[in-house]
């Protein structure tokens, strides 16, 4: 019996190019979106990772802080850009004549480099140069304002054993000059001691005095 070839006709040729050229078109697709991806979320991935650093930070020549942390992010490509301390910080602030004023520990902290905004967060303890201690779950510091504030939960004890408590904070950066808003508690206090409020009904206090004064 003979064999009779069987070619294929127009029709059979379309489909097949028809279906190389789906393949080839899903394949681009499918690399251009994981490209596209890439760029997208190359924002979200520190640029720098270090760990266990220990550094030193200037501002006009004069070392200012001395920064501990586990781990230290830094995200150039985010707009603010900022570093990240997410696994805990240490920070030491000095005066001009390189004395600690304050030191602050931190849970998480982020430090955004263009406006020069810290942010903390978890448990915040700072301990300024009166012997002073603060305790909240949050707080900002403006470097370039040298202004602390809070809108949350603080808990201060003075050198002398009395301690304060309430909601919303602000301060300067020694943490020696303060206003404590919404006050829920101020013991113990001698007698011959008196709590006073300002205008706006804070309580005022400073390192310089015993009293909490007006």
């Amino acid at each position: 019996m003979d064999t009779i070839p069987i070619r294929p006709n127009h029709t059979s040729k379309a489909i097949a190019l028809l279906t190389i050229a789906l393949l080839v078109f899903a394949s681009c697709s499918h690399g251009h979106k994981q490209y596209t991806d890439a760029i997208t979320n190359r924002d979200s991935i520190p640029g720098l990772t270090t760990y266990d650093i220990e550094t030193l930070i200037s501002d006009s020549g004069v070392v200012r802080y001395r920064i501990l942390a586990d781990r230290w992010d830094v995200y150039d490509q985010l707009n603010p850009s900022k570093w990240a301390f997410e696994e805990g910080v240490y920070l030491e602030k000095f005066s001009d004549s390189l004395t600690i004023n304050a030191t602050v520990k931190a849970d998480t902290a982020y430090y955004f480099d263009q406006t020069k905004l810290w942010e903390l967060y978890g448990r915040v303890h700072i301990e300024n140069l009166e012997g002073e201690i603060f305790d909240t779950d949050t707080l900002f510091w403006n470097q370039d304002t040298e202004r602390v504030w809070s809108d949350a939960f603080i808990r201060i004890e003075k050198a002398n054993g009395t301690v304060i408590t309430g909601y919303g904070f602000t301060s300067n950066q020694q943490f020696t000059d303060y206003r404590i808003r919404r006050t829920q508690g101020i013991f113990p206090i001698e007698e011959n001691d008196r709590a006073t409020r300002n205008a706006a009904g804070e309580i005022v206090a400073d390192s310089t005095n015993n009293v909490v004064k007006s």
